[in-house]
């Protein structure tokens, strides 16, 4: 049995799960939306990948915020290829739960997405967010480009500056460009909250305001 203390530290890669070198079968539609889940996207979209502890609470947050083309629920920042969520549970995956999120920047920024995921959960807690316990619900942004980096690091500082103000600690959301997303393959997990409306969310913000518009 994995002990609390256990399931709070990343994992050796050589100690990783082996995983599987083939995706597992996917959804391809999204529930709410009627959007595809996997690209290939219409040309102007961006996509953002962020986690905010529990993903089933953080993409509603994202699929309810205009602007926002598709989401998808999935892992990110480990080393096990192709996980099930029944591994990422291990925490022998290094995998923290993650959610796609593909938006029109004619319509929202990704400072503006960003500011999205610094409110809506509390970026301090390190390797949990609320009751959920596990390296596999912490906070973490993973890029896509230079710019998207430079402006994680500048709404991060940013936004740290308002939390201690708040009388927060550090924020300890890790920032990595990204490797693979890697979709859940149970359709029940995408669009959880939809599906299963009086389902469990334990997604909450800090209640701080992240200032936006750093970049410029």
């Amino acid at each position: 049995m994995f002990g609390i203390g256990t399931k709070t530290r990343m994992v050796e890669p050589d100690q990783a799960l082996k995983g599987r070198s083939e995706p597992l079968p996917t959804p391809e539609t999204h529930f709410v939306l009627g959007t595809p889940l996997k690209p290939p996207f219409p040309e102007q979209m961006q996509t953002a990948v962020v986690g905010m502890g529990c993903y089933w609470g953080a993409e509603r947050t994202f699929w309810q915020t205009p602007g926002v083309y598709t989401t998808a629920v999935g892992y990110a920042g480990g080393y096990t290829p192709n996980p099930t969520y029944n591994e990422v549970c291990t925490a022998k995956t290094g995998h923290t739960e993650a959610v796609l999120v593909v938006f029109d920047p004619d319509q929202i920024g990704y400072e503006e997405i960003l500011k999205v995921f610094w409110e809506n959960h509390d970026p301090t807690q390190g390797m949990r967010q609320g009751n959920d316990v596990g390296t596999q619900y912490r906070s973490a942004i993973y890029t896509t480009t230079p710019e998207q980096a430079e402006i994680a690091a500048a709404t991060k500082a940013a936004f740290e500056e308002r939390l201690k103000a708040a009388g927060y600690g550090d924020i300890t959301t890790e920032i990595a460009p990204l490797d693979t997303f890697y979709y859940e393959s149970d359709d029940i997990h995408q669009q959880y909250l939809a599906k299963v409306p009086n389902g469990y969310c334990g997604l909450g913000g800090t209640g701080v305001s992240c200032p936006v518009g750093l970049s410029a």
